[in-house]
């Protein structure tokens, strides 16, 4: 009898594992890498078309997919798509069974693209022609290309940015205070690689030098007392002109655990206009929000609405555990007619607002190529209605897309408006950098309103120039106005600001502008003033549910001695802004200068961002001396 239990036992026990086993998903796992090299592939999308199921590799070219029994009818075969830019896709049928897990490598040949008609001009880049020379094996597969898209020719080329005026040098002695809003936004540097990538010279004024600095991680101390930011500052050599010292001001921003971020009310702005079907667009846009899909907890919603001819709302509020239903939302976004940006703006804020989250991040985030050419509303009514929202506690975030139509000067101007940042997305691997990598800095704001203004020391400093920030500048008066709106930084982000500095006793090599005044003195101070001291830094800044601002304050003083690599790089980044640009500042700075400078200070560069800067560089170095330059293609892990 006891023999009889036990086998019954065992044989139930069996059953049990059996049926347990068929309620656990299907599991596949894998790495996609190059064919011709073996190194990994990023950003690669991997997917089960007829399970509607998606991924996108990592910095590893690892994936996995996993999935639920009831998406599975039974055991079987299922074909698994592999694509990414400029490589061959790969297709494999694989066997799903409940609860098993099967691994599947795939290594991606590259694929032929000749383009045709790249100028090599400093000037905004002519339109390029492509054919793909064998049309039955390259694909875009709904990936977007990082270089320059192919486009008819003939098509006027309607990118548009701001005139930039560079900050002059000023005398201390009529001058001692420079305030300005600090910036995030890296729009500028992805935009310039898609050029340079491009076999191309990026305008100069789509050039902003301090977006080219603030691309890159330093290691800044996580701030450890009352304020949600540590502030570092560093002076040393300067390295285009040997006569004057350089001033790094850095920020750091607390890194906060995704998992304890407050809830989300993420509302999609996407343009779907005619201008934005083409591959570096919303098939990219559409990736972008697939890899953020991956993000989202259960407590969060997002939401979809969209706007060409008429706006419209394709996912109302929905909670980010839901993810086959938004994927599939995604997957219905179809690009065709004018665009009527006005109206997708107000409804998107009248979603926003109806799922407003108390204590919460509400926000906007608008993807486009920026082309509001039709609609009733006018840029002036919607910058008013995006500050209005703003300080109802709904923040607007911007994202760039495509080229040929970019309107650079307009997008940047709605994301200052709506306390948000603005990025360029040129490929897949910025958009994973962007809204995974960087998740809660371009999603999650820590502080509002920070203006940074600094006091130099008029017995050390004869003058000065901020690099960059030209769109930032306030009026002095405005750093003690918490009426004024000013920059915002987003958690565990980073800025960066450098000063060139002329020290007094110093051969006076550039000319300062110093008015000449009737009424007060501008005599330098006496040598000994305020010990050695060459500036004093002073912060202002917002809680996101406060309108009063804090007051955080430092002196700087000259230690010298050899700075930092940190310091070193982004010197070098900030002179080769000055060579893009042909700046009248640049003094002795050139390509192969400022390389050097970086080879030398790329430390861990876990990423390879500093190193894929090396490799922009010494591109723009051939494209400057009329050498022939091949376009570029594939994502990080191909650069």
């Amino acid at each position: 009898m006891k023999r009889i239990l036990v086998v019954a036992s065992l044989a139930l026990g069996a059953a049990t594992l059996a049926a347990a086993a068929r309620q656990e998903p299907a599991v596949v796992t894998g790495v996609v890498t190059a064919a011709e090299s073996g190194g990994p592939l990023s950003g690669a999308q991997v997917s089960i078309p007829v399970l509607r199921m998606r991924t996108v590799t990592d910095a590893q070219g690892r994936y996995r997919l996993v999935i639920p029994t009831d998406r599975l009818s039974a055991a079987g075969r299922y074909v698994i798509t592999v694509t990414t830019l400029g490589r061959q896709s790969a297709t494999r049928q694989v066997r799903l069974t409940p609860g098993a897990t099967t691994t599947q490598n795939f290594s991606l040949a590259a694929a032929a693209l000749v383009l045709e008609g790249v100028v090599v001009s400093g000037a905004a880049p002519s339109p390029v022609a492509a054919r793909a020379t064998d049309a039955a094996t390259y694909e875009f597969s709904g990936v977007a290309p990082s270089i320059a898209q192919p486009r008819v020719r003939g098509e006027p080329n309607t990118e548009n940015y701001a005139a930039i005026d560079e900050n002059p040098f000023l005398a201390v002695r009529a001058n001692p205070l420079s305030t300005f809003s600090i910036d995030v936004d890296r729009a500028s540097y992805s935009n310039v690689r898609r050029f340079l990538r491009a076999g191309q010279a990026p305008p100069k004024d789509a050039v902003r030098i301090e977006e080219l600095v603030n691309y890159f991680r330093y290691d800044y101390a996580e701030p450890a007392g009352e304020h949600p930011f540590s502030v570092a500052a560093e002076v040393g050599p300067c390295p285009w002109n040997s006569n004057h010292r350089l001033m790094r001001v850095g920020l750091q921003g607390r890194h906060v655990d995704t998992r304890e971020l407050p809830a989300s009310n993420l509302v999609f702005l996407v343009d779907v206009s005619g201008s934005m079907d083409e591959p570096n667009k919303l098939p990219l846009v559409k990736d972008a929000l697939r890899m953020l899909v991956e993000q989202l907890r259960p407590r969060d919603r997002i939401s979809l609405v969209v706007y060409a001819g008429a706006a419209g709302l394709v996912l109302d509020a929905t909670p980010g555990d839901r993810k086959g239903e938004i994927l599939s939302a995604i997957d219905r976004l179809d690009a065709g007619g004018s665009t009527a940006g006005g109206a997708g703006i107000r409804l998107a804020y009248e979603v926003a607002r109806r799922n407003f989250v108390r204590g919460g991040n509400n926000r906007v985030v608008l993807a486009t190529d920026g082309d509001f050419n039709v609609g009733a509303s006018s840029d002036a009514e919607m910058f008013r209605l995006i500050e209005e929202k703003r300080r109802e506690g709904t923040f607007l975030t911007v994202l760039g897309f495509g080229m040929g139509n970019l309107k650079d000067s307009r997008l940047e101007g709605l994301a200052d408006r709506g306390n948000g940042n603005y990025a360029y997305v040129d490929d897949r691997a910025e958009a994973r950098k962007t809204l995974v990598s960087e998740f809660g800095g371009t999603l999650f704001t820590i502080a509002k309103d920070v203006k940074l203004q600094v006091e130099f020391n008029p017995a050390r400093v004869a003058a000065y120039r901020l690099i960059g920030y030209e769109n930032r500048a306030l009026r002095n008066e405005e750093f003690d106005d918490d009426r004024r709106d000013a920059g915002d930084m987003g958690a565990g982000h980073s800025v960066t600001a450098l000063y060139e500095i002329v020290p007094v006793g110093a051969r006076m090599d550039v000319e300062a502008q110093t008015p000449t005044l009737r009424y007060q003195r501008t005599e330098p101070a006496p040598r000994a003033s305020a010990g050695g001291e060459l500036a004093f830094v002073k912060l202002r800044y917002k809680l996101p549910s406060s309108e009063t601002s804090r007051l955080f304050s430092q002196p700087v003083l000259d230690r010298g001695g050899e700075p930092d690599a940190d310091f070193r790089f982004a010197s070098a980044v900030a002179g080769f802004g000055m060579v893009l640009r042909d700046s009248p500042h640049r003094g002795g700075a050139t390509v192969e200068g400022m390389l050097e400078i970086a080879r030398g200070a790329l430390g861990p560069d876990r990423e390879g961002y500093r190193r894929e800067f090396l490799t922009l560089a010494e591109r723009y170095g051939r494209i400057a001396r009329h050498e022939r330059v091949e376009p570029m293609t594939g994502d990080l892990a191909d650069r």
